[in-house]
């Protein structure tokens, strides 16, 4: 394993995570739906108060991925193993979060949707991020 190039590859997915996080939030209702639910979801403020510890969090988890998937590298098969791999982040996501909180938590179905579409496509580009950026140590 490359660890430096895993290192680059976790911040390159770190800094696309946010990204399209920070636009599907412009461009997806979300903020709006969110907002219907003032008992389950943080105002801006308190989001805002607590996103260090949050973002410190995603950074170790994004790593973890970015080690998972030098692990599981394999030659030859370029970006396509890295959208396969951010995908399946993606369906891992949706069911252990998205409808794991649909359950739990008392949020609409809509909320849960776009919440759906959005992590899916998160974790998509994340992984595919990882899988431009890492590259083995040569032979």
């Amino acid at each position: 394993m490359n660890f430096s190039r895993i290192a680059l590859a976790a911040v390159g997915g770190f800094v696309s995570y946010f990204l399209l996080g920070t636009l599907a939030f412009a461009l997806f209702p979300l903020r709006d739906e969110i907002q219907k639910y003032p008992a389950v979801y943080r105002d801006q403020q308190g989001i805002m108060k607590h996103m260090p510890a949050g973002m410190a969090a995603m950074f170790l988890a994004i790593l973890a991925l970015a080690v998972i998937y030098a692990m599981l590298y394999r030659d030859g098969r370029g970006i396509w193993q890295a959208v396969i791999f951010g995908a399946l982040i993606g369906v891992y996501s949706v069911g252990s979060f998205v409808v794991h909180n649909y359950v739990n938590l008392n949020i609409g179905l809509t909320l849960t949707l776009q919440q759906a579409v959005v992590y899916f496509l998160e974790w998509t580009l994340t992984g595919l991020a990882i899988g431009l950026i890492y590259r083995p140590l040569p032979h």
